[in-house]
């Protein structure tokens, strides 16, 4: 689990030094950080718990973003034979919004997309 977590962190790391937005980055943490206090947002431990049992893999990305007036963790979750899920989840109460994915497998043997 602490490897996942800390997969997504260098991961983020990585994508942010390779996009020239680090000064950004303090400033949307800063931003997650006081959404989390005010209790605008679940902490990202919670919501990575429930999205861990109900899609099980490896979490590989994780952004938070606000949305018509509310927060959305995006979160792409690697599975077992390749299907790639991208969630929208509701920062507030977890609640999975939307599930976008493809099987990687069945796009080779079926030749399109799902």
């Amino acid at each position: 689990m602490r490897a996942a977590v800390l997969t997504v962190a260098l991961a983020w790391l990585a994508v942010s030094a390779a996009s020239g937005v680090m000064a950004d980055e303090a400033y949307d943490h800063d931003r997650a950080r006081a959404a989390l206090e005010r209790g605008e947002v679940m902490p990202l431990r919670a919501i990575l718990d429930r999205v861990e049992r109900d899609y099980p893999g490896k979490v590989v990305e994780v952004e938070l973003e606000r949305e018509h007036e509310r927060w959305i963790y995006e979160i792409k979750v690697l599975q077992s034979g390749g299907a790639l899920r991208k969630l929208e989840v509701d920062g507030r109460d977890g609640t999975v919004l939307g599930v976008k994915g493809r099987d990687r497998k069945r796009e080779g043997s079926e030749g399109g997309k799902r």
